[in-house]
């Protein structure tokens, strides 16, 4: 999979790649970052018309609800660049009437994928390879200027995981909810992503159900304590419950945003402000309401040698995701921040459309109280997909 993965830099470095599937070849880049110049370049090198490539989520936002997981946009005439990019992110954007729609196919499908694990907007431009112009462009694959990359390759890399975590270094690092604390680096096996494990007390006093909480990078309220968010309190509660418990990990994982990346997240900041919760700011974008692959939290436990988790937190989707990866999770607890008028909305919207365990918490705003039972069942008794 290394051409996959070498793709994910080009895309986001702003280049076209060749994606490849039997019968068919063709140029995609991103539209973010694209401009007129480019487009015009890979028009001309291709010899063929640009398609504009959306998701299935995007294409809900725009009132197409029923739209396959890519499709690909014939427009006559083509938008520039600018135009390219409302119509791929823009709230109030429409599509032109006479646009011609077809389901996209595995490259389609492909040039998606490779976008969201790179955390671009999942928009793409693709130009099929006209007969007359397949030696310019073998040519350019050629001399290295034009990666080129099988379609099965690339969904395969975003199918996979995480792929083989290598643990890179780590070091002791004393904290003030946690004085005795190590953080140990994982990367993972594209080489974007890396994520720490911050190992609390001694390994060798751990009881047979270690306390984990699964926290998602959060610069905004992690760093800053962004007002928007309940994160940073999150991060730091974690960090001392896992230390009053005794010891325990916390994952820190790279997925900022649900996985959309910082960038998509102040998009979705902004399209919130104007009225969108965060589910809906996330689909106008084009992503689905949680991007997360928690299968990294797996096999960062595994590399621990966690078997049993006390996990904090208030996710089903975390439980579900351990427990179906086989991490036995035998109980878990409640880990709040505090509801501010800056952070209800988004509370609230966690708790009735993710289904959070918020209730509780929320009940002192006057809403219907409910929970999670503490103790969980064990991962036999766990319904598979």
């Amino acid at each position: 999979m290394r051409q996959a993965e070498r793709a994910l830099f080009d895309l986001r470095r702003g280049l076209p790649i060749l994606l490849r599937q039997p019968g068919r070849d063709a140029v995609v880049s991103a539209v973010e970052g694209l401009d007129d110049a480019a487009l015009a370049a890979m028009q001309s090198l291709t010899g063929s018309q640009a398609r504009l490539v959306l998701s299935q989520h995007r294409m809900a936002a725009l009132g197409q609800h029923d739209a396959a997981e890519a499709v690909a946009l014939a427009l006559s005439p083509l938008p520039p660049s600018r135009g390219l990019r409302e119509l791929a992110w823009m709230r109030n954007a429409a599509l032109p009437a006479d646009s011609a729609q077809t389901q996209g196919t595995a490259i389609e499908r492909a040039a998606l994928r490779l976008l969201g694990r790179a955390q671009l907007v999942p928009a793409a431009i693709a130009c099929d390879i006209a007969p007359d112009r397949a030696e310019a462009v073998a040519a350019e694959v050629a001399s290295g200027r034009l990666l080129a990359v099988t379609a099965t390759e690339a969904l395969q890399l975003c199918e996979s995981g995480p792929g083989t975590l290598t643990r890179i270094s780590e070091a002791r690092v004393p904290l003030a909810e946690a004085e005795n604390s190590r953080f140990v680096l994982f990367r993972e096996a594209d080489g974007v992503h890396e994520h720490v494990a911050i190992v609390i007390g001694d390994v060798a006093d751990w009881p047979q159900a270690v306390p984990v909480r699964l926290h998602s990078s959060c610069l905004t309220g992690d760093l800053f304590g962004s007002l928007r968010c309940d994160c940073g309190e999150q991060l730091r509660r974690g960090v001392a419950a896992i230390n009053a418990l005794g010891g325990g990990v916390l994952l820190y994982l790279s997925q900022e945003g649900r996985g959309i990346g910082l960038a998509n997240k102040l998009r979705a900041y902004g399209l919130q402000d104007e009225g969108l919760d965060t589910i809906d700011a996330d689909q106008v974008i084009g992503f689905s309401e949680d991007e997360r692959d928690f299968r990294v939290a797996h096999e960062m436990l595994e590399l621990l040698g966690v078997k049993q988790v006390l996990l904090l937190t208030n996710n089903p989707s975390k439980v579900e995701a351990l427990q179906h990866a086989g991490i036995n999770v035998v109980a878990r607890r409640a880990i709040y921040g505090e509801v501010t008028e800056q952070n209800q909305r988004y509370l609230k919207t966690k708790a009735s459309r993710h289904g959070h365990w918020l209730h509780d918490l929320l009940n002192e705003q006057g809403e219907p109280a409910s929970s999670a039972p503490e103790s969980l069942p064990a991962p036999a008794t766990i319904a598979r997909d």
